[in-house]
């Protein structure tokens, strides 16, 4: 069997550990690597058994890894992204892609210029209950959708 994919988590809030967490019990990836500053995020790297970085660039300097996940405050998802889009790094990042709308056109323009992947992590498009929702506002079953609270 193939090595694991090696994927560096960039934030260790709530979600990036949620994303460390479903990949250590994935077989065909691992957490190479938590980057994010805090101590709280250097006690989570410790726990994993992986790297720990304060700094994105300190960590791209010495390793390359197959995917990163971007899961930082919203602010700071244009930096961190095209950071890792200009080291060549296949990209998901935590929604919304970014603060802005002209940051999230520089992030996919930047990203469609270097030929790398760029993801957004709209996770519930592939959830059973979302499709079925989506299936029956669209076939007019309940009528035409015009406020939702």
């Amino acid at each position: 069997m193939k090595n694991p994919c090696s994927i560096a988590i960039v934030g260790a809030g709530l979600i990036g550990q949620r994303h460390a967490e479903a990949i250590a019990n994935a077989e065909k990836a691992r957490v190479c690597a938590i980057i994010d500053p805090s101590e709280a995020a250097k006690d989570f790297a410790q726990r994993l058994g992986v790297n720990w970085f304060a700094d994105l660039g300190d960590f791209l300097a010495g390793e390359k890894p197959e995917g990163i996940i971007v899961a930082t405050p919203n602010q700071l998802h244009m930096k961190n992204v095209l950071v890792t889009i200009e080291a060549g790094i296949p990209t998901l990042v935590e929604k919304p892609i970014a603060a802005d709308v002209t940051s999230a056109k520089r992030m996919v323009e930047a990203a469609s210029s270097a030929h790398v992947p760029l993801l957004v992590g709209h996770h519930r498009r592939h959830n059973p209950l979302v499709q079925n929702a989506r299936e029956t506002i669209a076939s007019g079953q309940i009528g035409e959708i015009v406020v939702v609270n």
